[in-house]
């Protein structure tokens, strides 16, 4: 039977919630906060308070008379008997409230008793309204996040994105605190990104609604399992997304649309997203490719008009590695090249912000539509592209993560450029291949572990299954863009049964394997475990973060904790079970996320 993560008590289910009706009892200013943020949630708000309208704080007062909230007295003086019959009144009178928050427990003069509270909460619980009562936990069925909605930048308004910072009652001033950090790091066109993802998520809606009349399309009602997963799956962006054909259903239409969404919103860059215009939206959900090689902007360019270049002078073309992710890694040629001689860039999906972010503004950057089921369009929209501004004497920079010559597809580009009448500059870039296990702890060959390692890709051309490498003790087998793949790769490897998708010997079971996601990046995680149990625990560890890779061998282990150096030795393979069992203790995987604090400094 399949394992998964035992739950560890104390966190809260943390919710994006509309209540239609909130109930708010007190109308100091700390209801006044709670009126404003149900508000925002689009509820209507009910006030009950001692005093009504006359005793309640100056914001309460100015809502009502908006008519943004509705206040009700609840002046008795029939003690706490005719305030229950009251409260059960209005109850009745009032159908649909889900929320309710006493705030009247820490102000005076009208502060509320401990017994009050009990008996509120009792009557409200009666009648399913979920309760928070302040400064009393064990009468809360929820508590409140310390949160921030952010502005838009370019309209000063409130955007929809919005986040919630919570210490489970372990600390509320410092929840704050945490928020306001995290706030501050958020970049700021990141709102209009969100804009941006939910406009093309509409506009792919109402593409397909306009198809129900030819045909029926269950699939556009909106419950945003596209952007995640059709099935239960392992979550990944990864699948491939059908390129535009002609023969499509207009279900097929949806479902890619929806897909390009999701692609789009995990793959490019936030400074990519926030600058869509509905121009390139509408082109992005038609998946034409290949598109017009460089964006209206840049075509209406005099060659003139930049850098004083003559229109006769002919452009040049640079084939450059970003390395793994780390704006550090870059080598100085690329940073030169990036910083000081692009007049358009070029860029794949994967190069993250960071990088983008050294390039000046006044330079043209377009990011690949290069994701899986629609390679071979994107490759040729993008040489084209840089064809097209070379020939106008532009200096182009194809800008590729890690190595360009590692599985980054120079080679085709340089014979195209030079069957075109260029011939690029390749600039090195250090290899995630190698980088990626460093930031990992593992290293790629070890005296007494690894010998030697072998890189290989974990797809073939146009998404066939390749023929992966055999089972040698003393090799590390590093395999790139095998992760969406990971249950076919792990059989292909252990598969006992002779086949052509393994050369030789199959791997044991128990032979150590480790995924690296987003390596050398703040959001770095590295899973590991066996052969016999890695599809399991990825898993059982949340959504993918692409792109990720996958190492296996012996020197995944050789370094952690004290070491171990012996597996080459003679006979050390009767040891193995123990080996891992040293390693992993009584875990089956260990998940470990971050980098190293030392990084900052650079």
């Amino acid at each position: 039977m399949l394992e998964y993560p035992e739950p560890t008590k104390g966190a809260s289910l943390i919710l994006a919630f509309r209540p239609t009706r909130v109930l708010i009892l007190g109308s100091g200013p700390l209801a006044a906060s709670r009126a404003f943020s149900a508000l925002e949630a689009d509820s209507e708000v009910h006030v009950l308070s001692h005093g009504g309208l006359e005793s309640a704080c100056e914001e309460i007062k100015w809502r009502a008379s908006r008519s943004q909230v509705k206040v009700s007295d609840w002046s008795s003086n029939g003690g706490d008997t005719q305030e229950t019959t009251a409260l059960e009144k209005f109850l009745d009178e009032t159908p649909g409230i889900s929320l309710a928050s006493i705030t009247d427990t820490a102000i005076h003069p009208h502060r509320r008793s401990r017994e009050s509270c009990e008996r509120i909460y009792r009557i409200l619980k009666a009648r399913n309204i979920q309760v928070n009562t302040t400064d009393i936990p064990e009468l809360c069925d929820f508590t409140f996040t310390s949160t921030h909605r952010f502005t838009d930048s370019t309209t000063q308004k409130a955007s929809p994105l919005q986040i919630g910072v919570t210490t489970n009652g372990q600390g509320c001033r410092l929840a704050s605190r945490l928020r306001r950090d995290i706030v501050s790091k958020v970049p700021p066109h990141a709102t209009l990104a969100v804009s941006n993802i939910g406009k093309l998520r509409s506009l792919a809606k109402d593409r397909a609604s306009e198809s129900k009349g030819k045909e029926p399309v269950s699939y556009v009602e909106d419950d945003g399992s596209d952007e995640i997963e059709e099935d239960s799956a392992v979550s990944t962006p990864n699948r491939p997304v059908p390129s535009r054909s002609t023969s499509e259903t207009a279900v097929e239409s949806a479902r890619r649309r929806m897909k390009w969404v999701a692609q789009v919103s995990e793959y490019w860059p936030l400074t990519k997203l926030a600058s869509l215009t509905e121009t390139e939206m509408n082109e992005l959900l038609e998946g034409e490719v290949p598109e017009t090689p460089l964006t209206q902007s840049l075509m209406g360019l005099s060659a003139s008009s930049i850098h004083s270049l003559p229109s006769s002078n002919r452009g040049r073309i640079f084939l450059v590695g970003s390395g793994p992710g780390h704006p550090s890694l870059l080598t100085q040629a690329t940073h030169t090249i990036l910083t000081r001689l692009a007049d358009l860039v070029l860029s794949d999906k994967l190069v993250p912000d960071a990088v983008l972010a050294l390039i000046p503004k006044s330079v043209e950057v377009r990011i690949a539509k290069k994701f899986p089921g629609n390679a071979e369009g994107a490759q040729m929209e993008m040489m084209e592209a840089a064809i097209e501004a070379a020939n106008r004497g532009l200096t182009v920079v194809r800008l590729k993560q890690g190595d360009p010559v590692v599985y980054g597809r120079a080679g085709e580009e340089v014979l195209y450029f030079r069957s075109h009448g260029f011939e690029p500059l390749v600039i090195p870039g250090v290899s995630s291949a190698l980088a990626a296990p460093t930031f990992a702890g593992i290293p790629v060959t070890q005296r007494g572990a690894a010998e030697s390692f072998i890189v290989c890709t974990g797809v073939g051309r146009r998404g066939k299954e390749i023929q992966l490498p055999a089972y040698e003790r003393g090799r590390t087998l590093v395999i790139l863009m095998g992760v969406a793949r990971l249950a076919k790769v792990v059989q292909s490897l252990t598969n006992t049964v002779p086949s052509n998708k393994r050369e030789g010997a199959a791997y044991p079971l128990n032979t150590p394997v480790a995924i690296i996601e987003r390596a050398s990046m703040p959001d770095q995680r590295v899973l590991t475990s066996t052969l016999r149990d890695i599809v399991q625990a990825l898993e059982s560890s949340g959504e993918q973060r692409p792109p990720g890779m996958i190492i296996v061998g012996w020197s995944v282990l050789c370094l952690h904790g004290r070491g171990d150096t012996g597996v080459l030795e003679e006979g050390a393979d009767k040891e193995d079970e123990k080996r891992v069992e040293r390693w992993l203790g009584t875990h089956k995987w260990r998940v470990e996320t971050g980098i190293d604090a030392n990084w900052d400094l650079f």
